[in-house]
C-alpha cells in the first residue's frame, strides 16, 4: 500500500511526468485538488474512485485536516492513492503537511514531484527566470498569505527586494498592488518590468506587461504567475505565437469512421489528455 503524492504539472497534460502516469494508470482512488486540465483523470483505471477535495474562493469541501485523515484512511485500505495535485506538491501545495500525516500515521508514501508553474508559466510565456549576465536567482513567493499574519502578513516583501534576481509571484494577484508598494519601499525601482501570465501552458493563455510602478492597475485575471525583475522584459514568445493558439479544432470523418474511433477511445487506446495536447499547438 503507498499513497502518492502527484504533482500534475502547470496545465498542460504534456508536462505530467512519466511516474505521474505510472501511477495514475495504477490507481485505486485518485483524490484531487483543482485542476487546470481534469481531463487527467481519465488516465485512472475507469473504476477508480475519484474524490474532489479542490478548494474554490468562499468554498471548502474538506479541510486540510480532513484530507489529511482521508489520506491515511485510504492508504490504510491497501489501496493505491495517487494525491492529484496541481503544479509540484511541495511548492505551496500542503503536500508537506500531508506527508508528515503519513509518516505520523505509518502509511508508507512516495512524492513524484511536478512541474512547478513558478518555471514552466513564465517560460511558455517566453521568459527565462535567470539570465546569466543580469539576474542569476530566483525567489518564489506566495502572494497568498496567512490571515492569521494580520494587515502586515507573513511575509517580508523588504527584504525579499534586496536579495536581487528575479522574483516570482503565485497567488499574488488579488495582493499585487500592495506587494508592488512592498517591493518599491524596499528598494526596487519603479520602472521594475512585471509581467503577469494568466493560465499559463494552456490555449487561454495571456500575458499583461506593465512595472512595479504601474501592475496595481492592470486588468490581471487569476490564476496568475507573476514575473518581477529584468528578466520580466524579455519577450521571447513562442507559445502565445503559434498559429492556431486558442482554437478549437474539429477533424470531421464519415459516420462509420467517427463509430471505430468511439469504440477505440472507450477501449483506452485514446486518451483526452493527448487530445487536449493537440488543441495546444
Amino acid at each position: 500500500m503507498t499513497v502518492h503524492l502527484v504533482g500534475a504539472g502547470p496545465g498542460d497534460p504534456g508536462l505530467l511526468t512519466v511516474r505521474a502516469l505510472d501511477v495514475l494508470r495504477r490507481a485505486d482512488v485518485v483524490i484531487y485538488d483543482r485542476l487546470s486540465q481534469e481531463s487527467l483523470l481519465d488516465l485512472a483505471p475507469p473504476d477508480a474512485d475519484r474524490i474532489d477535495v479542490g478548494k474554490a474562493p468562499g468554498h471548502v469541501r474538506l479541510s486540510q485536516e480532513d484530507i489529511n485523515a482521508l489520506l491515511v484512511e485510504r492508504g490504510r485500505r491497501g489501496e493505491t492513492v495517487v494525491r492529484l495535485k496541481g503544479g509540484d506538491p511541495f511548492v505551496f501545495a500542503r503536500g508537506g503537511e500531508e506527508a508528515a500525516a503519513l509518516a505520523e500515521a505509518g502509511v508508507p508514501f512516495e512524492v513524484v514531484p511536478g512541474i512547478t508553474s513558478a518555471i514552466a508559466v513564465p517560460a511558455y510565456a517566453g521568459i527565462p527566470v535567470t539570465l546569466r549576465h543580469s539576474s542569476t536567482s530566483v525567489t518564489i513567493v506566495t502572494g497568498h498569505e496567512d490571515p492569521a499574519a494580520g494587515e502586515e502578513g507573513s511575509v517580508d516583501w523588504s527584504a525579499v527586494a534586496r536579495v536581487g534576481g528575479t522574483i516570482v509571484i503565485l497567488m499574488g494577484v488579488a495582493r499585487i498592488g500592495r506587494i508592488a508598494e512592498a517591493l518599491m519601499a524596499g528598494g526596487r525601482p519603479p520602472d521594475t518590468p512585471v509581467a503577469a501570465v494568466q493560465w499559463g501552458t494552456r490555449p487561454e493563455q495571456r500575458t499583461v506587461r506593465a512595472t512595479l510602478a504601474t501592475i496595481g492597475a492592470a486588468p490581471l485575471g487569476t490564476p496568475s504567475t507573476i514575473v518581477v525583475g529584468d528578466v520580466a522584459a524579455s519577450d521571447l514568445a513562442w507559445f502565445e505565437n503559434r498559429p492556431l493558439m486558442g482554437r478549437r479544432v474539429v477533424v470531421t470523418r464519415a459516420r462509420e469512421q467517427a463509430s471505430e474511433h468511439h469504440r477505440q477511445e472507450r477501449k483506452g487506446a485514446f486518451h483526452r489528455p493527448t487530445l487536449a495536447a493537440i488543441q495546444l499547438t
